[in-house]
C-alpha cells in the first residue's frame, strides 16, 4: 500500500542505504534493453547516465530527490561529467577511429575505456552519498508522490525539462527514439521496485 505521505520514510530510506547505487545500476544496466536505452538517452537528448541511474535507484525505493537541492547536485555531477567522464570518452572514441591500431593504441584505449568507467562510478558514488547522508537525507529526499503506472514517464520528468521534449533541434525520428528508450526503462524498472 502506498502511504499518501510525501515526509521521507525512515523504512524506504534504510532500504535504499543497504542497496548500494552501483550494485543497482550494474543491476538494471544489464536488463533486457537497459543498455541501449541509456545509450539512445545520452546521445539523442544529452541525458546523464548516472543521474538516470540514480533518480532510478530512488524510484525503485519509493523515493525521490527534491528538486531544489537536487538543481546543486546536478550542476556539481554535470561538472564532473563534463571535466572527466566526458573527456575520457571522447579519447577513447578518437582511439577507436584509428585505422589498423597498434597494440600500444588498443592497450591504451583499454585503459582509457576502464579510468572512463572507473569516473562513472566515481560519479554514482557521489550521488549516492548525497542522497545516504543520514544528516541531510530528509532535506534531500522524500517519498514519491505518486505511484506512477509509467515508470518511463517519471523518469522522463525528472529528466527533461518540458522544452526538451519538444526541442526544434529533434526531429520526429529522434522524438521518437528518446520516447521508446525511457518506455523500455520503465519496463525493466518497474519489477525492480521495493515491495512497500
Amino acid at each position: 500500500m502506498m502511504r499518501d505521505s510525501i515526509a521521507l520514510d525512515s523504512t524506504r530510506l534504510a532500504a535504499l542505504q543497504q542497496t548500494p547505487l552501483w550494485d543497482f545500476a550494474l543491476t538494471f544496466y544489464a536488463r533486457p534493453g537497459v543498455e541501449q536505452a541509456c545509450l539512445t538517452l545520452q546521445e539523442a537528448a544529452s541525458i546523464d547516465v548516472c543521474e538516470l541511474l540514480f533518480h532510478s535507484w530512488l524510484y525503485a525505493h519509493g523515493l525521490e530527490a527534491l528538486p531544489v537541492p537536487l538543481s546543486t547536485l546536478r550542476q556539481a555531477r554535470r561538472e564532473w561529467q563534463a571535466g572527466i567522464t566526458e573527456v575520457l570518452r571522447g579519447l577513447r572514441r578518437d582511439l577507436k577511429s584509428t585505422v589498423n591500431p597498434s597494440e600500444t593504441v588498443t592497450t591504451l584505449r583499454e585503459r582509457i575505456k576502464q579510468a572512463e568507467l572507473l569516473a562513472e562510478r566515481e560519479n554514482l558514488q557521489r550521488w549516492q552519498t548525497w542522497a545516504w547522508d543520514n544528516d541531510q537525507s530528509s532535506a534531500h529526499l522524500r517519498n514519491r508522490r505518486e505511484n506512477p503506472h509509467d515508470a518511463g514517464r517519471w523518469l522522463q520528468e525528472r529528466l527533461l525539462l518540458p522544452q526538451d521534449e519538444t526541442s526544434p533541434d529533434c526531429d520526429t525520428e529522434a522524438t521518437s527514439a528518446i520516447q521508446y528508450a525511457f518506455a523500455v526503462l520503465g519496463q525493466q524498472l518497474d519489477p525492480l521496485q521495493r515491495a512497500r
